[in-house]
């Protein structure tokens, strides 16, 4: 398309001009803008499995879609006529199975399946698993915080609190960030929707085996007397809302650290911030949990547990979508950059928001900052030392780590 103000021709991806800094987005599309992934979905919305596998939601999403759907289903079935072991079970390993299906299928793993699997799946679970052993052999729990009769176990204490709502949520991020953040340091795979997905993998690996362990009575335990509503509750809050709600926040903390531009960005405060709304997110899920439980009967208790921790996965669906959105927009960007300069020419990106530049940008086309007043020390200063100036001499040589914005010789004249 062309840019209305000055015709230039940009990318349709371009939310300015990249030669006048023209707003390209109206208001009205800007309200209801289409996610690239999917164009028939808005950003703002709660679409699951374009959200957490956007490298298929283009191809065949319904048969992940329904694959969710019949675990969830079997697994309800099960729960509701009392067949505990196995509605823990299959809510256990329902979403880390085809999630991990879901990597062999567009093969993220670039021919390193044993590395990828142990790093994001088995690495964390195994550690998952140790480390909720740990704490739930100091801190004994029921099920749904209730003695054997159903009766409230005293009320919320400050020290269960502390560890439930604090402890577990604060290490159990850190643990899940260990396999994503390998992996994402790696060259194959420093890509932003990578880092997502690393880090749902992570998340739903631990949610698996917390699960198992803090479940292991039921899972041991044979056929239970049917509590429909109950264990229904249980089973699709510990099997469903739990993973995604890990895993999204996780993935939401790798792409900070896999970030924008060339490269990763590794540990900025960026992915410092990241890492702070996943343990956020996690206190928050787990204080309304712990405080919920304690609310009437388990029958009452559980939906309202699983409504909050609904509530908590669509802030973070919605903000995963803004995240893809940002990077996918960062990829078109980058390869209509590419199209127009030379195979050899270095890509310049903005300070501002890390987005690819087109060969020649006075702005942003992303976020529509001036490039000549975000650079102007480095790179007019080297223009302006043209031999007119200071004689034959060369321009001098950009500090180590130093961006130079590529600037139109035309917008230099019209400055001097």
């Amino acid at each position: 398309m062309h840019c209305s103000r000055c015709q230039s021709p940009v990318p349709e991806v371009a939310h300015f001009c990249h030669r006048c800094g023209q707003d390209l987005v109206s208001g009205d599309e800007r309200g209801r803008r289409r996610f690239a992934v999917r164009p028939d979905e808005p950003v703002a919305s709660f679409a699951l499995i374009s959200s957490i596998m956007p490298r298929e939601a283009g191809r065949h999403p319904q048969t992940y879609r329904t694959a969710f759907s019949i675990t969830l289903v079997v697994a309800l079935v099960a729960a509701i006529f009392g067949a505990m072991p196995i509605a823990v079970l299959i809510a256990a390993f329902a979403i880390p199975i085809v999630y991990i299906t879901y990597l062999y299928d567009v093969n993220l793993w670039e021919d390193a399946p044993l590395a990828v699997t142990g790093l994001a799946f088995g690495l964390t679970g195994l550690v998952a698993a140790l480390f909720t052993a740990l704490w739930t052999g100091l801190l004994p729990l029921t099920t749904t915080l209730r003695g054997p009769d159903g009766d409230l176990l005293g009320g919320p204490r400050w020290g269960t609190f502390l560890i439930l709502a604090i402890l577990v949520p604060v290490v159990g991020e850190a643990i899940r960030q260990v396999g994503p953040v390998l992996l994402a340091s790696r060259p194959a795979f420093d890509d932003l929707m990578d880092g997502v997905t690393f880090g749902v993998v992570s998340g739903v690996a631990y949610a698996c085996f917390d699960t198992l362990v803090r479940h292991w009575a039921l899972l041991t335990g044979g056929l239970v007397a049917p509590q429909p509503a109950q264990f229904a509750s249980l089973v699709f809050l510990e099997g469903f809302v739990k993973p995604l709600v890990m895993g999204t926040a996780t993935g939401l903390a790798v792409a900070e650290f896999s970030g924008l531009g060339k490269g990763y960005d590794g540990f900025t405060p960026r992915y410092f911030g990241g890492v702070g709304l996943a343990i956020g997110t996690n206190v928050l899920y787990a204080t309304g949990i712990y405080l919920l439980g304690y609310v009437g009967s388990p029958n009452v208790a559980l939906p309202l547990q699983v409504m909050w921790g609904l509530l908590i996965l669509g802030g973070l669906i919605i903000r995963l979508r803004t995240v893809l959105q940002t990077g996918l927009m960062e990829g078109a960007l980058e390869a209509a950059a590419k199209a127009e300069q030379p195979v050899d020419a270095e890509q310049g990106f903005c300070v501002r928001c890390e987005m690819p530049l087109l060969p020649g940008s006075a702005f942003c086309s992303a976020c529509g900052v001036s490039m000549r007043a975000r650079a102007k020390a480095p790179v007019l200063a080297a223009a302006a030392a043209t031999p007119t100036a200071v004689g034959d001499a060369p321009p001098p040589e950009p500090d180590e780590g130093q961006t130079v914005v590529p600037v139109d010789e035309s917008d230099v004249e019209e400055e001097k």
